[in-house]
Parts: structure tokens; C-alpha cells; sequence
């Protein structure tokens, strides 16, 4: 089995690996760079047979992040995609109000130790502990070679259970591992992240010196987040307020555990975007089947100072028009870089205009150092390559003697 990465070997985002045996390719991922845009034509690959019906037999994502699917528009109706399932469905919950999202047509569907085949090659995804919902690592086997694709992974999340896992019964025989190194560079070596749980009690702890609204800036789609701020909102005594994106996103789980929107606890409240959206593509099921637990503009300023609501920056003129900031806080849930970008200073001068403090209670979707060094030497690969890492020349002296590195658009052997 041949591998190329296309993107990725110095690069954290806009992944995509290409596998070919016996005259048979297949690819993993296929990612948007963090700073790119999807019709960004520099950052489109050359892969030939994107349009299906050649050699290519499938593209095979390991989960929802842009940086891994945000080019996958790129793959033609007759090329299969495949996903796992609840991916699938929480891409359909987002395209109903991300304008630039795309959901492919031609889907393969799968859920954890669920092996697909595509020509010689077997897939078999495991599922992962990552800030994104359904992730997986994927293992690929043909013509008696082992790659093991680690996606992105992590062992501190409320999934965590999943990595220990794989750490305890990992896949034997593993010719070439194809790990992340996201965390390089931006934690020390015997450092690990805050764990879900630590975020959790760090919410508790900002609600009680906040007086008004608790205004928290998270992805919808961090699953994981929004347990730990409903988790946090039950012991604070407060009301998770989500918009009807966010609802939406937590009933494409298909998971009964995740909090919803007619949950005790959890209200939904629908912004005046949205509401012209939805007017404007007559999809009024939306707002019909979330209609449980519904409040409105006027009910948020007596609401405010035992509500927590999942905030994005779009929603403050709605926030302005209910007159409810008084003794609000923001509380930064995302990535700190965002933050220096013109989209994030923008909020932060937005914010300071109103002067609502802004404070951070956050922790990585990747996996720190020391257990990725745990997860390597419990798969013990004959050789294992650095990917989704800006830093790959660190890898030989934490993982050993079987770190190769690699370079985008070189073809090698997993047995090399």
C-alpha cells in the first residue's frame, strides 16, 4: 500500500491522505486550511478522479470539522463519501443555516468497528474521543498492510473512556500510524489539557460572580461543551438557553443523553436572523418541533440573571433589543486564537462597548503530549508518521527511532 499526504505533514487543518494499491485509491479526509475559504481555488488540491467513476473509489472522512471535510464539495455526485452516521446528520442540522455549508449526496454511512469495503481496501473506523461528535480513527488494510489514521483524538473529554480504550486493545500489526501532533507547540511535554469535567466546575464557578446573563461563546457542534454547560447550568440553578441552531444540532446527535431542547432546564430562543431565514426557505418544522420549551425577546431581561445562553456574535442585536446585558458576562469557550482574528477582535471591541467583561474557560479537542506518547507505545508501530502537526521535527525525540517524516505530495510505502 502506497501512501501520499497531500496537506498535512507541516500543517495543522485542511488534511487529506491518498492510499492506491493494486491499481485502487481511496482518500482520507479531505480539509480546508484553517484560514481558507472553500472557493479558494489555491487551496484545492490535485487529485485526479475527484469526479468518480475511475480508480478513486471513495473519499472516507474520520468526522465534521472543516479542516478535515471542508473541501470534500470538491468530490462529484458519483464518488462515494463516507461518514459516520451521526456526522451525516448533524451536516444536514447545519445547512439548514450555514450558507456556505455542503452536505454530500453520495453517502456511506457507518458507526464504530462497522468495517466498509472499497475494492482491496477494508476501513474500519473506531470511534474517539475528540471535540467533535462521532469521530473516528480509521484503520485500513489491503494487500496484508496495516495504516492506522489517527484523526483527531483526545483523552480528556467526557468521552474519554474511548481513548483508554484504544490505549488498552489497540490494533496489532500496525505498519504505519499516521498520528496528530496538534498539541506540539502549544503545551510543554508533561503538560496535559483541563479535562470536561475541570470546564464544568470552571463555569460554576463564573456564574456565581456573574449577575446577569452568562453569554457563552462555544461551538454548538463541541457536543461535549454544551454537556458540560448544561451540567454546570443545573448546579448553578440557571437555564441553558439555546438558539434554534444549536437545538438543532443536539437532535441530529440521535443521542437521548445529550441535553435537548425540551429538557427540563433548557430553553430555546430564536433570533431574528434566524426567524428570516427560516421565512425565506419555508423550513417553519424547524421552529415547530422546538416550540416546547420556547421564550421570546421579552422574556430574556427577567430571565437574564439565572440564564446561560450559547452565544455567537451575530446574536448581540437581538440581546440589545431585549435589553437584558445588565451585569452580563462573555465567557470564551473556543480557542484563544480565534480571538486575535478580525472576526474575534471584532467581538471584543463589541463587547468592551457595552463593558461586558470577557473571561475564558476552555480546553483542547487534541490529545496533550503525554498521551499521545501513551497511545504510540501501546499501537508500537513499525513506523509512524507526524500529521496535523506544525511542528513534525519534534516527533523522533518523544516517539522513537520509528518516526518518519514525511513531506505533502510524497508517495512512500506503509512498509517502508
Amino acid at each position: 500500500m502506497r501512501v501520499r499526504i497531500h496537506r498535512g505533514t507541516r500543517e495543522i487543518g485542511g488534511t487529506c491522505v491518498e492510499l492506491e494499491h493494486d491499481g485502487a485509491r481511496l482518500l482520507l479526509d479531505l480539509g480546508l486550511p484553517l484560514d481558507g475559504a472553500p472557493d479558494d481555488t489555491s487551496h484545492h488540491l490535485a487529485i485526479n478522479g475527484l469526479t468518480g467513476g475511475g480508480d478513486l473509489l471513495a473519499l472516507v472522512l474520520s468526522h465534521g470539522h472543516r479542516d478535515h471535510v471542508g473541501l470534500s464539495h470538491l468530490a462529484g455526485p458519483d464518488l462515494p463519501v463516507a461518514m459516520g452516521a451521526a456526522t451525516l446528520r448533524i451536516l444536514w442540522a447545519a445547512a439548514a443555516f450555514v450558507p456556505d455549508s455542503y452536505v454530500p449526496t453520495n453517502t456511506v454511512t457507518f458507526t464504530d468497528g462497522q468495517a466498509l469495503r472499497f475494492g482491496p481496501f477494508t476501513v474500519t473506523p473506531i470511534l474517539v474521543d475528540h471535540s467533535a461528535y462521532d469521530a473516528y480513527a480509521l484503520l485500513v488494510e489491503a494487500g496484508q498492510q496495516r495504516l492506522l489514521y489517527s484523526g483527531d483524538l483526545r483523552a480528556h473529554g467526557r468521552k474519554g473512556a474511548l481513548f483508554e480504550r484504544l490505549v488498552r486493545d489497540p490494533p496489532r500489526g500496525i505498519d504505519t500510524l499516521l498520528l496528530e501532533g496538534s498539541s506540539l507547540g502549544r503545551l510543554d511535554d508533561d503538560r496535559t489539557f483541563p479535562t470536561e469535567a475541570d470546564i464544568e466546575d470552571r463555569f460554576v464557578g463564573l456564574f456565581a460572580d456573574t449577575e446577569g446573563m452568562a453569554l457563552v461563546t462555544a461551538s454548538a457542534q463541541n457536543i461535549d461543551r454544551v454537556v458540560s454547560l448544561y451540567r454546570a447550568c443545573k448546579r448553578a440553578g440557571r437555564t441553558l438557553v439555546l438558539d434554534l441552531y444549536a437545538a438543532e444540532v443536539l437532535a441530529a446527535t440521535g443521542n437521548p443523553r445529550i441535553p435537548q431542547s425540551d429538557w427540563p432546564g433548557v430553553s430555546v430562543f430564536v433570533p431574528r436572523h434566524q426567524r428570516v431565514r427560516i421565512k425565506r426557505t419555508g423550513r417553519f418544522d424547524l421552529i415547530e418541533r422546538h416550540r416546547a420549551n420556547r421564550i421570546y425577546g421579552e422574556q430574556l431581561a427577567a430571565l437574564a440573571p439565572r440564564a446561560a445562553l450559547l452565544f455567537r456574535h451575530s446574536l448581540l442585536p437581538d440581546l440589545d433589543r431585549a435589553d437584558c446585558l445588565s451585569g452580563a458576562r462573555a465567557i470564551w469557550s473556543q480557542w484563544a486564537g480565534y480571538l486575535g482574528q478580525p472576526r474575534g477582535q471584532a467581538l471584543v471591541t463589541d463587547l468592551a462597548t457595552r463593558a461586558i467583561p470577557l473571561s475564558h474557560a476552555h480546553t483542547s479537542g487534541h490529545a496533550s503530549i503525554p498521551d499521545l506518547k501513551r497511545l504510540a507505545a501501546a499501537i508500537a508501530p513499525r513506523q509512524l508518521v507526524p500529521v496535523h502537526t506544525f511542528e513534525p521535527e519534534r516527533f523522533p525525540a518523544l516517539f522513537g527511532s520509528c518516526v518518519t517524516i514525511r513531506e505533502d505530495g510524497q508517495w512512500w510505502e506503509t512498509a517502508a
